[in-house]
């Protein structure tokens, strides 16, 4: 028999070592030791409340689990591969302690659906931290928006000069991304927040539990209503993930601004320092480390949820041992979008922005066309004539080796003899930024507007 196995009794000969540890977890699932304890406690309670275990177990499971939990706080715990995870070996530890009591905590739930709740409690722990690290990086957006609100830059489409716009309004474009992805992470806490403990290993069991007060006693919403779903679904991780990647998506989009715009070519915002680092051959080099990194890692988190959804996608009911696998992804991914979050809202609250160079920017390249084709509508020319003397316009000006602004009220009847001197006044940039005040816009008011509604939802 193999006796040092909680499972072992209807085996003959020892599990081989390798497989033993080729099979173990317990080098990354010991991280879900609170977890498991809590919904230990919450289980042995219900096993008294319900007279399912005697209430004198019940005290001596829940010291015996308080006093291992100090003992893993404090590193004094020793995790065993042959035990394979973090349920055996708090388990195994627990009944060394306190006898048969600990032999008892296990009654009327199986490893399967255990390892559903410790995950579900983790991943509700970790989308409130994820929130709040969000809220961060929001808070140094709108710092930023603020306090340069009024600089003008050029507002860029396929990377080519499009059209004058705020800065704070290139920011609070961010600002909205994340609100929707910490929508999406608070969307997720709600399918995250349910109850598997009860369904046993796949049919629920014969014990009458009480999972409701079980519920109560672990602070979640409800519980699951089928017990194989409970137990072979990792939905609510895959969701995570999901959320996470399109998360680092627009991490990376960001990074890959603040990459370019801290160029030489560009110089729209210098770096803090902090967040750069230096070459060994080139001593005038200040590399922007830090968002080359968050752009590298977000292939990282994208990988993760590929890996989930790959392990989730053949898996005939109920839990299979791939299900294993689902914990690593995860806890990469939750380390990973924490660390980016946290890094990338100091250094955007610390950079320094340069509106000198992002205004002279902004006035080349044909910024305003747009503006002058508009003033022509508004003197009754149809939008596509008016885009086709623009046009010819521009083609002029590259012939000419100049730009919109330095044209004379000559050059500009040229192509329309409507063109008068209001012109001019059309086609500054404050004016072409100004007057898109439509709700979205760039416009100043709009723009600040904005901060403050952003401020009053914080």
């Amino acid at each position: 028999m193999s006796k040092d196995k909680l499972w072992g009794g209807r085996f003959t000969q020892p599990t081989d070592k390798f497989v033993e540890e080729f099979t173990a977890s317990i080098n990354f699932d010991k991280r879900l030791y609170h977890q498991d304890i809590r919904g230990s406690i919450a289980h042995a309670t219900m096993l008294g409340k319900q007279g399912i275990i005697p209430v004198a177990d019940v005290e001596d499971i829940v010291s015996g689990l308080k006093t291992i939990l100090e003992q893993i706080e404090a590193g004094e715990f020793d995790f065993s591969v042959s035990l394979e995870d973090i349920h055996m070996n708090i388990e195994a530890r627990l009944s060394e302690k306190i006898g048969d009591a600990g032999k008892r905590l296990h009654t009327g739930r199986s490893r399967n659906d255990q390892v559903a709740l410790d995950i579900r409690l983790y991943l509700r722990d970790e989308l409130v931290e994820v929130s709040a690290y969000i809220d961060l990086l929001i808070d140094a957006i709108i710092h930023q928006a603020e306090e340069n609100l009024g600089v003008i830059m050029p507002g860029f489409t396929h990377l080519q000069t499009a059209q004058p716009i705020l800065f704070s309004h290139h920011m609070m474009a961010y600002h909205e991304m994340l609100k929707r992805d910490k929508a999406r992470m608070e969307d997720c806490l709600k399918r995250t927040n349910v109850l598997p403990l009860g369904a046993g290993a796949l049919a629920g069991t014969t014990f009458p539990i009480d999972r409701e007060y079980v519920a109560e006693l672990l602070d979640f919403d409800g519980v699951t209503r089928n017990s194989l779903d409970s137990v072979s679904d990792r939905d609510f991780a895959m969701e995570f993930c999901a959320a996470s990647s399109i998360l680092m998506v627009h991490l990376s989009r960001f990074s890959e601004e603040l990459i370019l715009w801290s160029t030489s070519e560009f110089k729209f915002v210098e770096l803090s320092d902090s967040f750069c680092t230096g070459s060994s051959i080139m001593p005038q080099k200040k590399n922007p480390d830090v968002p080359e990194l968050v752009r590298g890692k977000t292939g990282r988190v994208n990988g993760n949820l590929v890996a989930l959804l790959t392990l989730m996608k053949s898996l005939p009911l109920a839990y299979n041992k791939d299900m294993q696998e689902d914990k690593e992804p995860l806890f990469d991914t939750i380390d990973t979008v924490k660390g980016c979050l946290k890094v990338f809202a100091d250094m955007v609250r610390e950079m320094k922005i340069n509106p000198e160079r992002m205004k002279t920017a902004a006035a080349a390249g044909f910024s305003t066309a747009t503006d002058v084709a508009d003033y022509l509508v508004r003197k009754g020319i149809p939008f596509r004539d008016a885009h086709e003397i623009v046009g010819k316009t521009v083609r002029y000006c590259i012939e000419n080796e100049m730009d919109i602004p330095a044209l004379s009220l000559a050059e500009w009847q040229l192509f329309s003899g409507r063109i008068q001197e209001d012109i001019f006044e059309s086609i500054t940039l404050e004016a072409s930024v100004n007057a898109r005040r439509a709700t979205g816009g760039t416009a100043l008011e709009r723009v600040r507007a904005e901060i403050a509604r952003a401020k009053e939802g914080r």
